[in-house]
């Protein structure tokens, strides 16, 4: 699969993601639903703790990336929903890091919510992987 970056301009770059992904030839997709911060019991953890409930749901990306023959450096588009922007947007170096140990900066979109399927939950990401 080739990757190409599509920015109509460059302003998305400072915050660590493309506008748009070009994907060609991919040979697989994967197509995530919103992954929190869970165990592998069902129960949210880090209330409270935006980074931590971002670096969790990163985690069950990545999981379920590998379960599909994939890394994290496969995903294409992520959608983050949010409960709190502002500490979204605080935690937002450690997200951006993550991808960017990879070697990617994959499409985002951030939206605010009033809130996510259980109290404690403050993100959840949705992810489309592409090989």
């Amino acid at each position: 699969m080739q990757r190409t970056a599509i920015n109509p301009t460059d302003w998305s770059l400072r915050f660590g993601f493309n506008q748009g992904e070009l994907l060609e030839n991919p040979s697989k997709l994967l197509v995530l639903s919103g992954q929190v911060s869970i165990d592998e019991n069902g129960r949210p953890q880090h209330a409270g703790d935006m980074a931590a409930q971002v670096g969790l749901a990163l985690d069950n990306i990545e999981a379920a990336a590998e379960a599909a023959g994939m890394t994290l450096a496969n995903v294409a588009r992520v959608t983050i929903f949010t409960t709190d922007m502002d500490a979204m947007l605080g935690a937002s170096g450690s997200f951006i890091e993550r991808f960017k140990k990879v070697g990617i900066t994959p499409a985002q979109t951030m939206i605010g919510v009033s809130r996510l399927a259980m109290p404690d939950l403050m993100v959840e990401l949705e992810a489309i992987l592409a090989a």
